[in-house]
């Protein structure tokens, strides 16, 4: 069964939105941090992307999940998610040329500081991805209606004396599964069961690996020396 937005007007159980709300203003926080010559977009916009991120999220809270704004949040999260996702790589390459190029003008500080900032990015931006494409949305898990999982977790498969019955995962399983795959380049305590998820993680994975072991460790060499 898959949840019908055009058919049902009011939604029984939904997932409260504010750890998602405040990992978006972190991202943009930490995107309007990494400086200028990294930067590939004035400071303004990361604003006005934020708060437009921000709108149907709050309007979710309001209207009691309406299936209207959680339509209009999942296209939304996944254009800020895109156009974040397309800017992180393309911070994370201005920062390898500067170490490769730009040695000379950029101290070991500003590098680590500014690859620590991608790489929490890059978990964070994940998250929220994982969060909304497994099992339908955050909704379609809660109310029992999604499709096929992408993931499956170690608390599925425990003693109800351990996990309530109807355990659904929620966006801080997602996180730790982002964490997870930036640290450990792995999942530790679910399993991808669709290609579209092992091919998100190796992603991600592939990004995190390029942050620590290239920017990384030429930054952390550039202070030791």
């Amino acid at each position: 069964m898959v949840l019908d937005h055009n058919k049902i007007s009011s939604i029984a159980l939904f997932e409260k939105r504010w750890p998602v709300a405040l990992t978006i203003i972190i991202v943009t926080f930490l995107l309007w941090m990494i400086p200028d010559r990294v930067s590939i977009v004035p400071n303004w916009t990361l604003y006005v992307i934020c708060v437009f991120m921000l709108i149907p999220i709050a309007a979710i809270g309001i209207s009691k999940a309406n299936p209207l704004w959680i339509k209009s949040e999942k296209y939304v999260l996944l254009f800020f998610l895109i156009i974040i996702g397309i800017g992180n790589l393309l911070n994370l390459s201005n920062l390898v040329q500067d170490m490769l190029y730009k040695s000379g003008e950029i101290s070991g500080l500003q590098l680590l500081t500014s690859s620590i900032s991608v790489w929490i990015n890059n978990i964070l931006m994940f998250s929220l991805l994982y969060w909304q494409i497994d099992r339908g949305g955050p909704e379609a898990r809660l109310n029992s209606s999604y499709k096929k999982a992408d993931w499956y977790f170690s608390e599925e498969s425990a003693p109800e004396t351990f996990t309530p019955k109807n355990w659904n995962p929620v966006f801080i399983d997602y996180l730790f599964l982002a964490f997870s795959t930036s640290t450990a380049f792995s999942a530790t305590d679910s399993l991808p069961l669709t290609p579209k998820a092992k091919l998100l993680m190796m992603l991600q994975s592939i990004v995190s690996l390029t942050i620590i072991v290239v920017v990384g460790a030429r930054a952390i060499n550039i202070l030791g020396s």
